[in-house]
């Protein structure tokens, strides 16, 4: 099995639940706006919000058109006209109070703290990304915490991983993985940055795309094997 040194961390569906938080997050909104979040409505906007953030991360957007137009879309589909950046900004609050984990981060992080390198490489925006970093206890364990908005890049573009790669001394491409679970963001991202990759695929998902990971697990704690280190 290959050695690694340095290790960079996806935050959201890798190691913090974001389905759970963001579910948690328009519940609240939609109560504040005492709108019922029905299921058909979650679903639509489930749907709404993954093609925007795809076009982003393919450079097709910026990131505050698609936070700033989401809700305002999804509320036009039914025939309501609303302030979509207000009520971005009251998701973005309810969305930082949100830090639940996925099965295994904190054990793992204990257990690999001390023998690797972390870091953190998230899409998103600095202040909820911290909060939520810091709120879950998993802060402590990263060396540096990599976010787009600070960086002025996104994953899964070059810029991203040189400004990253830049700041990590020493540096070796060869003894770097990267875990996430996004194809185009981290996969991608990492395969044309010349790392590993480790596709964290906990729901299931189809590989459609082009590229294939270097490792594709479905727990967090199948990492064990691959970094050679005992449970």
């Amino acid at each position: 099995m290959k050695k690694y040194k340095t290790l960079l961390f996806d935050l959201d569906d890798t190691l913090l639940d974001f389905g759970a938080t963001e579910n948690a997050a328009l519940h609240k909104l939609f109560a504040e706006q005492q709108i019922e979040l029905t299921p058909e409505i979650k679903a639509y906007y489930k749907k709404l919000n993954d093609r925007l953030w795809q076009e982003f991360e393919l450079g097709k957007m910026e990131r505050e058109e698609v936070v700033n137009s989401r809700f305002t879309l999804l509320f036009e589909h039914y025939g309501l006209h609303v302030d979509g950046a207000a009520l971005e900004g009251r998701y973005r609050t309810f969305l930082s109070e949100g830090h639940h984990l996925i099965e295994g981060a904190v054990e793992l992080m204990q257990d690999i703290y001390e023998q690797f390198d972390l870091y953190v490489v998230t899409n998103g925006e600095s202040k909820t990304q911290y909060k939520r970093l810091k709120d879950s206890g998993l802060e402590r364990y990263f060396k540096d915490v990599f976010i787009s908005e600070e960086v002025g890049h996104q994953k899964p573009t070059k810029e991203f991983f040189d400004y990253v790669f830049s700041k990590i001394e020493p540096f070796n491409r060869e003894s770097t993985l990267i875990v996430g679970d996004s194809l185009t963001a981290d996969v991608t991202g990492g395969y044309n940055a010349g790392i590993d990759t480790c596709w964290i695929n906990i729901r299931g998902k189809q590989n459609n795309s082009k590229v294939i990971p270097t490792y594709e697990i479905k727990k967090l704690d199948e990492l064990y094997r691959i970094l050679n280190i005992e449970k």
